[in-house]
């Protein structure tokens, strides 16, 4: 049985690289966030709501983890959150050995243009782009990438996402992770 999870910064393509690579291999797939939501009865930015801090929540959260860990005997891809390779989430992750962690990296110019906003009820919204905001959002997902790079190297796989499609970033993925090497382990990038 092999468990693959994605983790990577808002917006760099877990989700849909996630969905792609599943079926691809045959998998199941998992958004982590929808998964919350389903198992809390409501919306991730309210659930959030309830905690003091972001560790906190995630301690909480880690429910979730383990129950789609638990529950599935079935090859599946998890898109975890910025935070996946953190705190609670880590410490389950790295006690199975069958976990396979993938980081998908990008440029901020490159995920700022992918950009897309949810509401509080995780409703998608859209969102006027203006150059004031796009330099906001630069600075903040440049300090994102900053803030997770320690966790985001625990991951076996770093795959560079730069200028490929979604696709060809699936494909690569899957590529690798068929071919019988074990060199993944160290990174694919």
């Amino acid at each position: 049985m092999l468990k693959i999870i994605l983790v990577g910064v808002p917006c760099v393509g877990k989700s849909t690289v996630g969905k792609m690579l599943a079926e691809r291999l045959g998998y199941k797939f998992f958004d982590f966030d929808f998964e919350i939501e389903k198992y809390f009865n409501s919306a991730i930015e309210i659930i959030k709501e309830e905690f003091w801090t972001g560790h906190s929540f995630r301690k909480e959260a880690r429910k979730v983890l383990r129950k789609i860990l638990k529950e599935n005997d079935d090859n599946f891809v998890i898109a975890m959150p910025p935070s996946g390779l953190m705190d609670f989430y880590w410490r389950i992750i790295k006690e199975d050995d069958s976990i396979i962690t993938i980081v998908l990296k990008d440029k901020a110019k490159n995920i700022v243009k992918r950009l897309t906003f949810y509401d509080r009820y995780s409703k998608q919204i859209e969102v006027e782009m203006t150059a004031k905001k796009e330099a906001y959002y630069l600075k903040e997902l440049r300090l994102d990438i900053e803030y997770f790079r320690k966790s985001h190297n625990r991951a076996k796989i770093r795959e560079k996402v730069d200028g490929k499609s979604a696709l060809q970033v699936a494909d690569d993925l899957a590529l690798l992770l068929t071919s019988g090497a074990k060199s993944y382990e160290l990174s694919s990038s």
